[in-house]
């Protein structure tokens, strides 16, 4: 301890170099001496060594797991390295500690809302404007997840007044920019994202804010230039290839646009819209057949989508659904249950709800015996919760027993007609039987993207003969598996067998490439 004071002392003096040497030196000899580890991760911190600062304050909370400095330090790290789940578990376990903690109250709702979970995000930084109602970083941040909740007028509020108190806080432009853009303001938009855009210039968001605004004021050419000034900066970012395409059609620029926009498929072949402003750029050349076959593909992508599910909404679930998961495979079923209960709301939190989440889980992670056990007692406490009887279905299909599988969509369908997951399981069922019309029309209906359904439908479609939804459908399966070598082997060999040679062609190009 006598080092270790002298140590503090000298940093104090502003030579750290020497105090960090001492406090090397003492961690030398006592390794495991968590107030030396906490100094020379602040040492570290200090002068710029971000990555080894945060290994010492991760080795101290290994040593000190309850010392609500580390788990802040820690948590704070792991959200700067986009480790959201684990700041969450961090951040949490400092507010059990330390209850209405202001910075983990600050620091858990940013991590909330990076991960996608808005709601939680916002209920958490309500309490950290209880907690310090005088902060305006506070009410900048109070502000900005208003804004992503949809209360763009509250948002304003709390953001101009963060702005008047502070006119120096970063990103506060930017951010009234984004609530202005929500609230269809868009020439206030515009305004602040070119005050944004001269204060950060190195930064891609806040110039893909202000194309966004021009494109909303129809000033093609200077999104057209802003666009350009994003992809300097990343190069084949999606959306910004996808408006660079769009501003080259409403130019008539209309091969530059059927180049950007086939490099774009090239990258993604999701992009739908591209699909859209490709079939406009042909038509603009007068290519009709190229126009149609655009067009027939992006409305078929179109129904492929699910209906009233927004991007925010698919971004929440798949946060949820990760972190459980994590929590599974390290054993912990309980924490895994109270996830679902804070998450979820309405209708999805009833009853029997956590334990069809987790029993899906386990099925997930190949463990029918604890999938089985939890989607049983869903069916226990309440008999109609949805999702269990499909998932019991499930483990009936990969164990070969159809007739079980059948019996549990059934049932799912009799209480929840319009159940996605178990009409593309019915899907997957009739077509297991041979039944190819009731299949496609099943796994139509089910709005399904997953590859391994859609290379069903494919299949379904060619054995009924029809080949121009065949090749559609074939089209979108490349599209959502490219990413799966096995099934788009399957999908060019099925395509191949079924005499359309030149399809196969491509997209054997494709997965090569």
């Amino acid at each position: 301890m006598q080092q270790l004071r002298q140590a503090i002392s000298i940093a104090q003096q502003g030579d750290d170099d020497h105090a960090l040497a001492l406090t090397n030196a003492l961690l030398a000899r006592h390794p495991e001496f968590v107030p030396a580890l906490k100094l020379q991760g602040t040492l570290l911190e200090d002068m710029g060594h971000q990555s080894d600062a945060a290994l010492s304050y991760e080795k101290a909370l290994t040593l000190a797991p309850n010392d609500p400095e580390l788990l802040l330090k820690v948590g704070v790290f792991q959200l700067i390295a986009d480790h959201d789940d684990e700041a969450i578990s961090l951040l949490r376990h400092r507010l059990r500690l330390v209850p209405h903690d202001r910075d983990a109250l600050y620091y858990l709702a940013q991590a909330f809302h990076l991960s996608g979970q808005n709601e939680l995000a916002l209920k958490v930084i309500k309490e950290c404007v209880e907690v310090d109602p005088t902060n305006p970083s506070v009410w900048q941040k109070y502000g900005e997840l208003l804004g992503g909740a949809g209360d763009n007028e509250g948002a304003l509020r709390w953001l101009l007044k963060a702005q008047h108190s502070d006119p120096t806080l970063e990103r506060i432009d930017f951010d009234l920019g984004v609530v202005s853009y929500n609230d269809m303001d868009f020439p206030a938009a515009l305004k602040y994202a070119i005050n944004a855009a001269e204060l950060q210039p190195g930064d891609p968001e806040v110039f893909k804010l202000l194309a966004a605004a021009q494109i909303k004021l129809s000033q093609w050419q200077n999104a057209k230039d802003t666009f350009a000034r994003i992809l300097a900066i990343r190069k084949d970012d999606l959306p910004s290839l996808l408006g660079l395409g769009q501003c080259e059609v409403e130019l008539k620029q209309y091969q530059a646009a059927i180049d950007t926009l086939e490099h774009l498929e090239q990258v993604d072949p999701t992009q739908i819209l591209a699909h859209f402003y490709l079939s406009r750029a042909f038509a603009g050349l007068g290519e009709a057949s190229e126009a149609q076959q655009e067009a027939d593909l992006h409305n078929s992508m179109m129904q492929q989508l699910p209906a009233g599910q927004l991007d925010e909404d698919a971004e929440h679930e798949k946060a949820i659904w990760s972190q459980g998961r994590q929590l599974l495979i390290q054993k912990r079923e309980t924490e895994a249950h109270d996830l679902f209960q804070w998450s979820y709301k309405g209708a999805a939190a009833t009853p029997g709800g956590s334990y069809v989440f987790v029993g899906a889980l386990y099925l997930s992670l190949g463990n029918p015996q604890d999938a089985l056990r939890n989607l049983n007692h869903a069916l226990e406490v309440e008999p109609n919760v949805r999702g269990a009887h499909t998932y019991i279905g499930v483990l009936a299909l990969q164990r070969g027993d159809l007739s079980k599988a059948e019996d549990e969509f059934e049932t799912e369908l009799a209480h929840h007609p319009n159940y996605r997951t178990a009409i593309a399981e019915m899907g997957e069922l009739r077509y297991l039987q041979g039944r190819w019309s009731d299949a496609a029309d099943e796994l139509t209906k089910s709005r399904t993207m997953n590859p391994s359904l859609l290379y069903l439908l494919c299949d379904s479609y060619f054995r009924l003969g029809k080949t121009k939804d065949a090749r559609l459908t074939a089209e979108i399966l490349a599209a959502y598996g490219r990413n799966d070598p096995q099934v788009m082997r399957a999908l060019i060999d099925m395509v191949g067998r079924n005499g359309d040679s030149e399809l196969a062609q491509r997209l054997s190009s494709n997965l090569k490439r």
